[in-house]
């Protein structure tokens, strides 16, 4: 079987233009649903109340923020909201205009990232004061690369080469992808063949959201360079496997939300913020016709490689 690039490869650039719309939710402006809640006592000092920034009306925001704040309130929901103005504010940013939003304010406020790449967080946070850098976290939208190689392990059985490409957008990367990976760095200058032929002796290709490396000029030769080379491609979202990568983990908007709350309620409970992270709970998703193609064995335990949240109490 092959893998197949109808039209010149226009469904693929298709496919691969829906994935960096999941990823980035590049939102075009500005609103906010809010949960405004506070604590009993006036003079308690942990009291808090949080506010949901989205960048547009669109039906999946909807679904994000509904979801999110029936997620939120229970933990907010101990603190009474007539005195809502004396609590600290935890802004709740749902894609990267929404946090580009929020991390310009001037206040007192924490501000927990959710549907935005390491590497717009990055972009976002790099030029921040210390202090104001220190009230913000995130969860990262793409999927936490030790649960990749997990993945692949689960796919391949055996040890295996793994290739990542970088570029300076993705190099902040590096340390993390230090002893899973081999790292090859991509400068936009160069042909993406060359680069692809520097790698052609790996098994695997651990992909990442980097716009440098993975944009619709060089997604379809990175798909078909790798395939020639019974390489195969780990890549960072479900559209991405549709079109042509073999597996990925991923995470639904439910399991970005409960890791949100998670860390919310951490906050609340002790009033430390814990760091930008990785997705905590993800499903996997594999093309079968793919892995057929390079003769790889899919089973149950890759087929059902998940973590889900636990179950919360309303």
């Amino acid at each position: 079987m092959t893998v197949a690039v109808p039209d010149g490869g226009g469904s693929l650039r298709r496919a691969f233009k829906r994935a960096c719309l999941a990823l980035g939710l590049a939102l075009a402006s500005v609103a906010s649903a809010a949960g405004v809640i506070s604590p009993t006592l006036s003079t308690d000092p942990t009291g808090f109340r949080f506010q949901i920034v989205t960048a547009d009306d669109s039906g999946v925001t909807r679904r994000i923020a509904d979801d999110l704040y029936k997620q939120l309130m229970p933990i907010f929901g101990g603190f009474r909201t007539e005195l809502a103005q004396h609590r600290r504010m935890v802004y709740v940013a749902i894609g990267p205009v929404a946090l580009r939003n929020v991390a310009a304010r001037k206040c007192d406020c924490v501000v927990i990232a959710a549907f935005t790449s390491s590497q717009v967080w990055r972009s976002v946070t790099e030029n921040l004061q210390p202090e104001r850098a220190l009230s913000m976290t995130a969860i990262y939208a793409e999927p936490a690369p030790v649960d990749q190689l997990r993945l692949i392990e689960l796919l391949y059985k055996r040890p295996v080469r793994v290739a990542a490409i970088v570029s300076s957008n993705t190099g902040f990367l590096k340390p993390t992808l230090q002893g899973i990976a081999e790292i090859e760095h991509y400068d936009p200058s160069e042909d993406i063949n060359v680069v692809l032929n520097r790698i052609g002796k790996t098994e695997v290709l651990l992909a990442m959201p980097d716009r440098s490396v993975y944009n619709t000029e060089n997604v379809r030769n990175i798909l078909l360079s790798t395939y020639r080379h019974n390489q195969a491609v780990i890549g960072f979202s479900a559209d991405m496997v549709m079109a042509g990568a073999l597996a990925t983990t991923y995470s639904t908007i439910e399991q970005i939300n409960a890791q949100v709350a998670d860390v919310a309620n951490e906050f609340v409970a002790t009033g430390e913020l814990a760091p930008p992270q990785f997705p905590r709970y993800f499903s996997t998703v594999i093309n079968e016709g793919v892995a057929r193609s390079l003769e790889v064995a899919v089973d149950d335990a890759a087929r059902h490689f998940t973590r889900r949240p636990p179950v919360r109490r309303q």
